[in-house]
C-alpha cells in the first residue's frame, strides 16, 4: 500500500451531526495515510496495528475522562431526581466509552491489512467514477451540445459542464424576458462598444439568447477574461 489520501479541506459545518461526519471522514483518511507511512518506513504490520489502535483507544479514553468529570455537576435548581438522572447518564456514557476503547484495542489485529484493502477498493471506485464521467462527457458532447443553439445560455451551460467555457466572455446582465442572470456567449476579448448592433446582428456588443447589451447597461457587469 503506497497511496496517500489527503485530509478533507472543506470547512467544518455549523451542524453538529454534519461535523461528526466530517470528523469520521478525516479519521478514515488519516488512518489510511498513517498505515501507508508506517509501511513505507518498514514498520511491521502488527506493530502498525498496535500503534494506530493505541492512538484511537487513547482518544476515546480521553473523551471518557472528560465525561466522568461531569459527575455531580447537575444544577441543583432542577431537583434531586434531575441530579440523580444526570449522574446516572454520566455513568452510562462513561461506561460505554470504556467499552468502545476496549473493543477497538481488542480488534487491532489486521487493521493495516484492512486499510490496504480499503485503499484498493477506493482506487477502484475512483477509476469507475472517472470512466462514468468520461462516458457522460462523451454523451453531452455528441448528443446535447449539437442540440443547443449558438449564443444561448443553454449552449454556455453545456460548455461549462464540459469544462470548455474558460475562453468565453464573462460579462453578464439580467435578461429582460425572464429576469435571469445571463452571461455573454462570445469569446473573451470580443467586446467593442463602438461597433453597435445593426441588421439583427450584435456587432461588438455582448449577446446571449435574445438579449444584446453593452457594458453601460443597468445591472451589467463588464467584460473581462477568465
Amino acid at each position: 500500500m503506497t497511496a496517500h489520501t489527503a485530509l478533507p479541506s472543506e470547512e467544518l459545518s455549523a451542524d453538529p451531526l454534519r461535523r461528526v461526519t466530517q470528523y469520521q471522514t478525516a479519521a478514515v483518511n488519516a488512518r489510511l495515510k498513517l498505515f501507508a507511512l508506517l509501511e513505507a518506513q518498514g514498520v511491521p504490520a502488527s506493530e502498525a496495528d498496535d500503534l494506530v489502535a493505541a492512538l484511537e483507544a487513547g482518544a476515546v479514553a480521553g473523551a471518557q475522562c472528560e465525561v466522568v468529570e461531569l459527575d455531580g455537576l447537575a444544577s441543583s435548581e432542577r431537583g434531586a431526581r434531575f441530579e440523580d438522572g444526570w449522574d446516572e447518564g454520566v455513568k452510562a456514557v462513561g461506561e460505554a466509552l470504556v467499552r468502545i476503547a476496549d473493543r477497538g484495542w481488542e480488534q487491532r489485529a489486521g487493521g493495516s491489512a484492512a486499510a490496504g484493502e480499503l485503499t484498493v477498493h477506493l482506487a477502484y471506485i475512483r477509476q469507475r467514477e472517472r470512466a462514468e464521467l468520461e462516458r457522460l462527457q462523451a454523451f453531452v458532447r455528441q448528443m446535447v451540445h449539437p442540440a443547443t443553439a449558438p449564443h444561448t445560455m443553454s449552449r454556455r451551460w453545456v460548455l461549462d459542464a464540459l469544462g470548455e467555457a474558460g475562453g468565453l466572455c464573462t460579462a453578464q446582465t439580467e435578461e429582460l424576458s425572464s429576469g435571469n442572470i445571463i452571461l455573454c456567449t462570445h469569446e473573451a476579448g470580443h467586446y467593442d462598444a463602438s461597433d453597435e448592433p445593426k441588421n439583427g446582428l450584435p456587432g461588438g456588443w455582448h449577446q446571449c439568447n435574445t438579449s444584446v447589451w453593452n457594458d453601460s447597461g443597468a445591472g451589467s457587469h463588464p467584460h473581462k477574461a477568465v
